[in-house]
């Protein structure tokens, strides 16, 4: 009897036990802005949960806006890419966002931008201090943010498990998820899950469009992978992207369209998430001017700046002039143009307490580029929105916003101060849109789970169970033509064509033996 207490003690404390173990785990972040300010609360969590973590993080990116750095619980080893290489990049990085901006085709740029990318991923592989000093920390588990694809790379080099961090909704690549074209859109398809007959066929047409894509996009990191990686033990990017034992996607059933998942993806969506704190006394001040009528909160996030386009900021200044509600502007001062006068109802910020701000009692809308950090902290507090998406993502999470029902759109190029003034309107007046996002709020909170714990729980459960090859299906393993059954469609397509063939040549044969009984019977 007493024996039996005991394994009942030790099944109850062996649990615990393992988890109090701490993990080194590596965490990597090359772009800065939104895809940094979320390896950096993944690697927080992280240490916070008793790992011992440490960020590999590039500096001098163009991609890094100008927030508040915080104090680091967490180790952080920089390191700076060549100068001609950051040159180059900010100089691309540009020529793509004014492509996309005149609605041009950018591919092109993006495809270049990649290639700057590459490059420095050469570099960083080159640089036998930091290589060495990576591989002597002898980490436990890298976590990889999954829009560079040097950091699978990196893992691959240090030959140790990783996890991928998705910084976008589902369909900016493809790690291997069922994704029936019938109702799951094809990134950059512009579609929902409510597809008409035309609509299937666009979504069907979109998956070879976005595979060829993809596979030229991970194809520039060919010439790094040759250089860094013996013969025979080449990785390929794609099987790479099978090989994470974890994606966490920064999204939640509240935003995205429910489709298939697999047992080793998990939504953690509302990761950004921190306690909220009251506004500064400057903001709470001139919120307090308006009363009643509330204020209206403009960020654009950190890569474009929307100064550099002029006419723009000019329609924008003046529709935030036609509302009764205050406007809490994330825009740079020193860059506003001097024959421009702020509209009167309008504080310009270079730097914004965002989450703080969308909590407040006071908030009518949210005026946002929409970024997924962004959309995911309004959904948290029940915020709408007027989306102005400029590239990457943003169109496709607008989509979603639209057919959620609790914000609109409007393209960047086609804004005007009397339509923008509209939209911005419609969504404070029409209550549904308030009613939609809180719906969203309640769905997003009310997980069993935070997202934080669902990130720690999940990395605890494989770093304990060596790894997470229980959660991946076979098809990962499987050869294409087995995955899709195209052997056994070929199989059954052969055995039915020959059972034709026999039928036919039998008949023949008959009709033929018919024949000659009826000429014999003639004779």
């Amino acid at each position: 009897m007493a024996g039996h207490w005991v394994l009942l003690l030790v099944g109850f404390l062996l649990p615990g036990i393992l988890l109090s173990e701490a993990a080194k785990i590596l965490t990597m972040s090359t772009l800065g802005g939104s895809h940094y300010l979320l390896m950096d609360r993944v690697s927080h969590i992280l240490q916070d949960h008793g790992h011992n973590v440490t960020m590999l993080r590039q500096r001098g990116n163009s991609l890094i806006s100008d927030f508040k750095e915080e104090e680091k619980s967490y180790q952080v080893i920089s390191w700076l890419p060549p100068e001609e290489y950051q040159k180059e990049f900010n100089k691309i990085a540009s020529s793509f966002i004014k492509e996309v901006y005149n609605e041009r085709e950018a591919f092109e740029k993006f495809l270049k931008l990649v290639e700057q990318l590459g490059f420095q991923c050469s570099h960083l592989l080159s640089r036998k201090d930091i290589m060495d000093s990576l591989q002597n920390e002898n980490f436990d588990l890298v976590a990889v943010e999954s829009f560079d694809y040097c950091h699978f790379l990196i893992a691959e080099k240090l030959g140790k498990p990783f996890v991928s961090v998705l910084p976008a909704t589902f369909g900016t690549m493809d790690f291997g998820l069922p994704s029936p074209s019938s109702y799951v859109p094809v990134f950059h398809s512009l579609l929902t899950d409510h597809m008409d007959f035309w609509g299937r066929v666009k979504n069907f047409l979109s998956f070879f469009i976005f595979s060829r894509k993809q596979w030229q996009v991970q194809s520039v990191f060919g010439n790094t992978i040759k250089e860094h990686f013996p013969e025979g033990l080449r990785p390929d990017l794609s099987d790479l992207l099978l090989k994470a034992e974890l994606w966490f996607v920064n999204s939640d059933f509240a935003f995205d369209f429910a489709r298939p998942l697999l047992p080793n993806t998990v939504y953690v969506g509302g990761l950004m998430a921190k306690p909220t704190k009251p506004v500064p006394e400057d903001l709470e001040n001139f919120i307090g001017r308006f009363g009643d009528s509330g204020f209206v909160l403009v960020s654009m996030g950190s890569v474009v700046d929307i100064t550099s386009y002029q006419e723009v900021l000019k329609e924008m200044n003046s529709a935030f002039g036609h509302l009764r509600q205050g406007v809490i502007w994330k825009c740079k001062h020193s860059h506003w143009p001097k024959d421009v006068k702020v509209a009167a109802n309008v504080k310009l910020m270079d730097w914004i307490p965002q989450s703080d701000l969308l909590a407040h009692p006071s908030i009518r809308l949210f005026v946002t580029h929409g970024g997924q950090n962004s959309i995911m902290e309004a959904i948290q507090h029940g915020v709408p929105m007027v989306g102005i998406p400029v590239f990457g993502d943003q169109p496709e999470n607008m989509v979603r916003v639209e057919a959620k029902k609790f914000g609109v759109s409007i393209n960047l190029k086609e804004i005007k101060a009397e339509t923008l003034a509209l939209k911005m309107e419609q969504v404070i007046e029409d209550k549904r849109y308030k009613s939609a996002a809180v719906a969203a709020s309640v769905i997003r909170r009310s997980h069993p789970l935070t997202p934080a714990q669902r990130l720690v729980g999940w990395i605890d459960h494989i770093l304990q169970t060596g790894g997470a090859a229980h959660l991946k299906p076979y098809a990962f393993q499987q050869p294409w033509h087995e995955q899709y059954l195209l052997d056994v469609f070929l199989f059954l397509l052969g055995l039915t064509l020959g059972t034709v063939w026999l039928c036919v040549k039998l008949l023949g044969v008959v009709s033929r033996w018919l024949r000659g009984a009826r000429k014999l019977k003639e004779t």
